[in-house]
């Protein structure tokens, strides 16, 4: 079964993003933000993170760059879900190693589709 680490701040994208995956047959954790989501890496390797921007503690980006110098970690694929959507915090998420960086509001149906994709390449 496949592994999805869900980082967000927001209650209720949280509880709708692991309602769907789980519902397509995904493990999910849930961590409420960045240093949450570290600690949790320290004994969990997921095959995908969920990553939101803007987060208390450790934000989005910081999160992605300690992911990416984690050796244990070079197979999980990471996709940014933020409310942030100007072209320079895009940039700055794929450039920092994110699969896909996708805006808020988003379609879940078309987020399950990426994901499959992602996680079947």
């Amino acid at each position: 079964m496949k592994k999805i680490l869900i980082v967000d701040d927001e209650p209720n994208i949280v509880m709708s993003l692991e309602y769907t995956f789980r519902k397509n047959g995904y493990e999910v954790f849930i961590a409420r933000d960045g240093q949450e989501a570290l600690d949790l890496l320290q004994n969990k390797i997921p095959d995908l993170i969920m990553l939101d921007v803007m987060m208390p503690m450790v934000d989005g980006f910081a999160t992605i760059e300690a992911v990416k110098q984690d050796e244990r970690l070079n197979g999980c694929k990471v996709i940014f879900l933020s409310a942030k959507n100007k072209e320079n915090d895009i940039e700055k998420g794929l450039s920092l190693g994110a699969n896909l960086y996708i805006t808020k509001p988003f379609s879940l149906k078309k987020l399950v589709e990426q994901v499959n994709g992602l996680l079947a390449e």
